[in-house]
Formats: structure tokens, sequence, C-alpha cells
């Protein structure tokens, strides 16, 4: 009797070299892509996760002077606690797991500030969540009380997980952060701005007609200039539209409220701030974010690089342009701006200008309650102007005048609680 199967058994010996060759190669395959297979799954079976933490910090004052020891301003308290929670993350045995942190509110109390952040990883499916919420708290807790760079109330220490769509959205809604890599050139020459490049950037429009741009401060707030309103204040006859398109829009919202600063008078261009309110409130995405406020009492140096965006016009006299335009800028000292060939008397407090004296470079009709951002070094981008005037546009010694923003800081933040 004849078997037609090849067994292992005793007559594996009569298996020619070409069919064990054969074999081997099959067998090699099959181990290679089992290794292949556990992989992709190990690193497919990452889920990022997100966790609330809160520590309070001690015997700190915020303050514009951050020379003193202990005196700070927030955004350098928001800086030196994200590098801090970063270090012990990266220096611990999650160091793995650890993607980055975000400070989402600092909170001056009685006997400190409170800090609130948020903390990403991504762990293996396998473990139980609350034994790696355990681990980040024991982490924080332990690390946090030797540290040096902050005195830390370790009791204070809490940790939560949070769900992955509140954490995200979270993240995401953290001010002044854009995805778009920073290539700026002018306005009035045309460069279009990229998609996402400017998310706080809003278009107000009345009778879907662009009227001023505007800049998203939060969810349900917007500042601008208060001279966009001269003609007419009535909230519902107006919206706002979001994206870098005015048609079609990313997005539009019907305007509630407008409020325009009590002394504002025109044809006066003292205090031409206001604040609108839209609704319903937008959700933050790569498209849509708001910008972060300075402090009050935070300065910015003659010369500095800013930028400024808008729908405006390209030319003195032109129409404003669907698609979103970006500039980039330098501040110009007060002593030069108020010289007589500038603008000389002209400029009063609360003003200040921004551009190039040869001219060009510049916002025009249609870019008004546009912004005017400034980034810091960890890429946090800040709105300290709103576009208010100027003599025609782009003209010799003739620079944008922008309305400043931390003179008015106090204001916005009594209108909006922001």
């Amino acid at each position: 009797m004849m078997f037609r199967a090849v067994g292992f058994g005793t007559r594996s010996r009569d298996l020619k070299p070409w069919m064990i060759a054969l074999l081997v190669v099959l067998l090699l395959i099959v181990v290679a892509v089992t290794i292949g297979l556990l992989a992709h799954f190990l690193v497919s079976g990452q889920k990022t996760e997100y966790y609330h933490g809160v520590f309070k910090i001690l015997d700190v004052r915020t303050n514009s002077d951050s020379g003193h020891n202990g005196v700070y301003q927030l955004k350098d308290l928001k800086e030196i606690s994200e590098n801090l929670v970063d270090e012990i993350f990266i220096d611990s045995a999650l160091n793995k797991h650890y993607i980055k942190n975000r400070v989402v509110r600092l909170t001056p109390e009685d006997d400190g500030v409170k800090a609130d952040i948020i903390m990403v990883f991504q762990f293996p499916f396998a473990e139980q969540r609350a034994v790696r919420k355990k681990k980040i708290h024991n982490i924080l807790n332990q690390k946090i009380r030797n540290t040096r760079a902050l005195s830390i109330n370790a009791s204070s220490v809490q940790v939560n997980a949070m769900s992955s769509s509140t954490g995200k959205l979270t993240v995401q809604a953290c001010c002044g952060k854009r995805v778009v890599p920073l290539i700026v050139n002018r306005i009035m020459s045309g460069d279009i701005a990229a998609k996402a490049a400017w998310p706080w950037q809003a278009s107000i429009q009345r009778d879907n007609i662009h009227q001023c741009g505007a800049t998203l401060i939060s969810n349900t707030w917007l500042v601008t200039a208060a001279h966009c309103f001269k003609k007419n204040i009535n909230p519902r006859e107006w919206t706002v539209s979001f994206g870098t398109t005015i048609n079609p829009p990313l997005m539009k919202r019907n305007i509630k409220r407008i409020i325009l600063h009590e002394k504002y008078h025109s044809p006066a261009r003292e205090y031409d701030i206001a604040v609108v309110q839209f609704s319903p409130r937008v959700t933050f995405t790569d498209d849509i974010r708001r910008v972060c406020l300075p402090e009050a009492s935070a300065s910015f140096r003659p010369n500095s690089t800013v930028y400024i965006t808008g729908f405006g016009a390209l030319y003195y006299g032109g129409e404003s342009q669907n698609e979103l335009r970006e500039a980039r800028l330098k501040m110009i000292s007060d002593d030069v701006c108020k010289q007589p060939d500038v603008y000389g008397s002209d400029i009063k407090f609360g003003m200040f200008c921004a551009g190039y004296l040869e001219g060009m470079y510049d916002a025009c009709r249609g870019d008004s309650g546009g912004p005017l951002v400034i980034k810091d070094l960890k890429d946090t981008w800040y709105l300290i102007g709103i576009v208010s005037w100027g003599d025609n546009c782009g003209q010799k010694n003739k620079p944008g005048v922008y309305t400043m923003v931390t003179y008015y800081r106090n204001w916005i933040a009594s209108k909006t609680g922001l």
C-alpha cells in the first residue's frame, strides 16, 4: 500500500534537499509573519489616555517683573510648570508612555497658585486604568516633593483619569496653539494663509458681507475694533464666520451681543475696542481655536517680530478678499511713531505702531478689528494688538496703528470674565 501523504516520521529521511530548504523557508516566513503581527498589535494596541492633575505652587507672587526670586508672570509660571512635569515623567518608569502635558489653568489663591494640568500618555490595553492612575499619581507626588524649580505643596497633588473625548477637547482648547508651520511674508502682496494657520481669525459680517476682522478669545467671545460698529450696533444684523475663506465659511454663528468701550466716540480713535458674544458656542479643533490673552502687565520690546492676518484689500481703495492673508511686521517704538513726520501727537494712550517706515507691509481696508499676534519661546501665540487705523495703506512713514490689548486687558476681563 502506498501512502500519498508525507510525514515527519521515519520517512523524513527520504525528503529531497530542495524540499527541506523549502520547508525551512516556509517556517521562517511563518515565524516572521507571527513576529510582525505581534509587533503590529503591540503598537496598534497603544491607547492615548488623558489624566487631569492638580497641584498648588506656594510662595508665589505674580508680577510683571520676573527678575526677582518668587515673582513671576503667569505665562512664565505656566512654562516652568510644564517643563517641570515634562522632566518628572521623562525621568521616570513611565518615560516610554509619556507624551506631553499642558497647563490649562493657573488660579491665584491666598496661599499660592493652583495649577490644573492635562497629562497625555500612551499605554497598552492590558493593564487596568486604575493601576496606571495610581502610578502616575505616585510618580508626580514623589518627585514633585524634591523639585527646586518651584515650591509645591505635595499634599495638594491630585490625579484623575479623563475620558478620551474630554481630554482631547481640553488640550485642543489650550489657547494660542496652531498646527501649521510658520511661513509668512506679507499681506499686501497677496500671500495666502494656509488652512488652519491662524485658527483664531474671524470675519464679522453684515448682510453676509465682510466688514471687519475679529479674534476668537473663547468659545463664545471675540475681540475686535469698536469703529467696526459705528454705523450699526444691532447684534441681530451681524454674523461671524470662521475659517480661511469668507465663502464658503468653515463655520458661521449669530452675534447676540456687541459691547463697545464706554469711552469710544467716533470719529476719535481712542478706546477703539469692542467685545462680541456669539451663539451657539464653537467646539475647538485644529481649524478653530482661541488665541491667548496677555497679562495686563506684559510688555513687548520695539522691533519684536509680530504677525497680522485679515481679509482686507490688497491696496488702498481696493475690495476685501475672499481668502485670508498674512504678514510679518516689526513693532515700532513710541519714540519713532510719535515723530512729526510719522504720526506725531496722533498716537495716544493705548495705541502702538507696527510695520515698516519704508512702507509696503501693512494692514488695509477690511483688516480692521483683526489680530496682531506674537509668539513666545514655546510657540504659544498671544493677541497684543487690534488693527485700528492708519494713513492710507503701506505708505512711507505711515505704519499701521493698533489698539494695545494689554492697556485694555482688565476691561476685557470685566466684560467677558476672561
